[in-house]
């Protein structure tokens, strides 16, 4: 049995698409820029496919031009991404993700605008300020380092606007048996990207993520601190931004827990020596819990 990554993702604004990578930077905060940007409504509230599902449909990417935005029938967007200290001082924002306050840096007016032209509502783009200092969650992490001999594992782990830490990950196996119930229904089978992860395993049996401690890849070790229990964003089609009622109630037919129904696992990882990058391909060693 072969095992390894199967695919890398990113997703610079949070909620917003998707991007495929061959090979990403790894940091301790998670995939270079992943969701090192959020969108926030008039009252400063973050906002997610939850209750905007037609952000699915803004596609960000990057280049040494800055982040270019684009979206059906609205022309793309270009934000500069070079941004010096004085600038983010002057636009810092609180923001609070799920509970856990942090900071942000206004993007300015123009991108505002164009979000408003796409999204039909008054929002605004924070960056991630350089002074901010979100930490996932030391309750999940202690617990794992206290039942695992590895010190490898630091308590903190500072990242950006992702939910509640820097890794999802899910295996591949796991989505070809969701999507055999959901063709058993005759229901179209979906691509994992529903679920948002950032890296994909490829090689171990489906649901095995449950039962693992971490995994290691090149110099590269992961926690695996908790499961990930699933909102209706994977009932968001990517390609259209409606939503359905499935994936999710077949889910729930498989995989409803004490936790909710999961799909996933959320890692942290042992701090990367600098300019490390993961790659599809990369073979995996597995640490099961016992």
């Amino acid at each position: 049995m072969h095992l390894s990554i199967r695919s890398l993702y990113s997703y610079p604004i949070k909620s917003c698409a998707g991007i495929p990578h061959e090979q990403a930077l790894i940091h301790t905060g998670g995939l270079e820029h992943d969701r090192h940007w959020v969108i926030v409504d008039a009252q400063g509230v973050f906002m997610t496919q939850r209750q905007v599902p037609r952000m699915v449909l803004i596609q960000p990417t990057l280049s040494d031009q800055g982040l270019m935005l684009r979206a059906p029938g609205v022309e793309d967007f270009v934000l500069p991404i070079a941004q010096d200290k004085e600038q983010a001082e002057a636009t810092r924002v609180p923001v609070t993700i799920w509970g856990t306050p942090t900071l942000g840096a206004d993007e300015g007016d123009e991108v505002a605008r164009w979000l408003l032209g796409f999204l039909g509502i008054p929002c605004r783009l924070l960056r991630q300020h350089p002074q901010a200092q979100r930490i996932a969650s030391l309750a999940h992490v202690q617990s794992w380092r206290a039942r695992h001999a590895d010190n490898t594992i630091p308590e903190r782990h500072a990242f950006a606007f992702a939910d509640g830490f820097p890794f999802l990950v899910t295996n591949y196996a796991s989505l070809q048996e969701l999507n055999h119930h959901l063709d058993a229904k005759g229901i179209p089978e979906i691509d994992m990207i529903r679920f948002r992860p950032n890296i994909v395993l490829d090689g171990l049996p489906a649901y095995d993520e449950d039962y693992l401690a971490g995994f290691r890849t090149g110099a590269c070790t992961f926690a695996i601190v908790k499961p990930c229990a699933r909102c209706p964003i994977p009932n968001v089609d990517p390609t259209s931004g409606l939503t359905a009622a499935e994936p999710g109630l077949t889910l729930a037919e498989h995989r409803l827990r004490a936790q909710g129904v999961l799909f996933g696992v959320n890692a942290v990882i042992s701090p990367p020596a600098a300019g490390t990058y993961l790659r599809v391909g990369d073979t995996i060693e597995l640490d099961y819990d016992i």
